[in-house]
């Protein structure tokens, strides 16, 4: 609760302090509320009250500070004791993002210089939601259908404009992870399960993570990217040199248990460092829409995976898995309004955000329509669905697909109440084809000042 009232506090003072000035400071954020339940059993899976506020203050037309924090009331209290019922925190969980705060530095040594520092999102690309060139922050899956979020990232951005094209150079000082989906979402993201001869049981399993050293070689973020608009549409090109913000199993600690016939597995995970090289372009030809990117990813090193079984009085066994060998994501998609209204988005995606090396990338077809009715106060979305598949070779086998119809009311221009369904199913081992008894019933209101 203290940070909350920090937070308040510090807004009001800012708040007064800059009210009279011919530039003050401009408030803006908004309010959101999100709960589902699933259908099979009505449980709930998802509660999130969300408080977003912006601060926006801009210093005559030399420098700009912005930020943007969420507070929120997040998640369900988890209580086995009556000791805990003392405590607000954990009869109703609170949650602090601190999502961005930096400060926008304009004509720095020389006008076509500008500058931002602070903690920022920085993104790239022009697919729609996922793109596979916005590789600097790290991803924010705790929401695994807030499809596109990132973490905010503590960086030093600087851009040189020329005309119609600008040279960008970016360095994040810290690498974070990336932010893993909550609750039974995570199951979709995990590997498969540690397969074990018929004459073995599985016990405890653990892990540990390798994070890169605290100091600037190991820690650091670099990026460059060219880019402008020309012919009728916005392009660039970039590179990132980073690491994976999901990590990768490098070793396996098997040891025997008391119990004849049981194992324990401690796994080690690492984030692997990689160059990045990408592309993309936006613009129109006539009234369509359209866009495309991708990205080669190449790792630094090989990364090998290996068994201790010295328990057994076995040698270690290792399998590659991942090689230094670059592979391929990409997105390309159009959107187009008809008369009448009738709005459509079509996007194709090969790679998903987890999937890495060749012959492990799948693709995604997603399909959206809508229409708004009653002088916009109604938006239906009877066709918003995705089309997974996995292998190509045996399609029937190895599929998802997500059915996600919706509707909306706008009583105002500040206002959507949504009500739709997510219905999930498919064969397989993909990450969506795992979610296939996780259909959900959604209700959420949003609220923009």
């Amino acid at each position: 609760m203290k940070k909350f009232l920090f937070v308040i506090c510090l807004v009001s003072l800012f708040g007064m302090a800059v009210k009279a000035q011919e530039n003050p400071l401009k408030l803006q954020g908004g309010l959101q509320i999100d709960h589902r339940f699933r259908l099979e059993n009505g449980n709930w899976s998802w509660n999130e009250n969300r408080l977003e506020l912006k601060l926006d203050k801009k210093f005559a037309d030399k420098a700009r500070f912005r930020s943007d924090i969420w507070l929120r009331s997040f998640g369900f209290p988890f209580l086995q004791s009556a000791q805990q019922l003392f405590n607000k925190d954990e009869t109703s969980p609170y949650n602090l993002d601190f999502r961005e705060a930096y400060v926008e530095l304009y004509g720095v040594f020389t006008k076509n210089l500008d500058m931002k520092i602070g903690r920022q999102r920085i993104a790239w690309g022009t697919a729609d939601k996922l793109n596979p060139t916005d590789n600097l922050n790290p991803w924010d899956l705790e929401d695994i259908w807030d499809f596109g979020r990132h973490s905010g990232s503590d960086a030093i951005q600087m851009k040189y404009y020329l005309k119609d094209f600008y040279l960008e150079a970016d360095y994040i000082f810290y690498f974070r992870p990336a932010v893993l989906p909550r609750g039974d979402w995570a199951e979709g993201l995990m590997a498969s399960p540690f397969e074990l001869p018929g004459y073995l049981t599985l016990g405890s399993v653990s892990d540990s993570l390798a994070m890169p050293a605290l100091n600037l070689k190991e820690n650091a973020t670099y990026a460059f990217k060219f880019g402008g608009f020309a012919g009728g549409f916005d392009f660039s090109a970039s590179y990132v040199y980073g690491r994976d913000g999901l990590p990768l199993n490098y070793y396996n600690e098997i040891s025997m248990t008391e119990t004849p016939g049981k194992i324990d597995v401690k796994s080690y995970l690492l984030f692997p460092r990689q160059h990045i090289i990408g592309a993309d372009l936006a613009g129109a030809i006539g009234a369509v829409g359209i866009w495309a990117e991708g990205a080669a990813f190449l790792p630094e090193k090989e990364v090998i995976l290996t068994n201790d079984l010295s328990a057994f009085g076995l040698p270690p066994m290792d399998s590659v898995v991942l090689e230094k060998k670059p592979w391929f994501k990409y997105a390309a998609g159009f959107d187009y309004t008809f008369r009448g209204g009738h709005y459509i988005n079509v996007q194709y995606l090969h790679g998903f955000v987890h999937e890495r090396g060749n012959g492990n990338l799948n693709d995604y077809l997603v399909l959206s329509y809508e229409k708004y009715l009653f002088n916009d106060k109604l938006k239906i979305n009877p066709f918003t669905a995705a089309l997974v598949v996995s292998d190509w070779e045996k399609p029937a086998d190895n599929f998802a697909w997500i059915y996600m119809p919706a509707i909306t009311y706008i009583p105002n221009e500040n206002t959507e109440i949504n009500l739709g369904v997510r219905l999930i199913g498919g064969e397989g081992d993909d990450v969506f084809s795992k979610y296939k008894d996780k259909d959900e019933f959604v209700l959420s209101v949003r609220y923009k000042f």
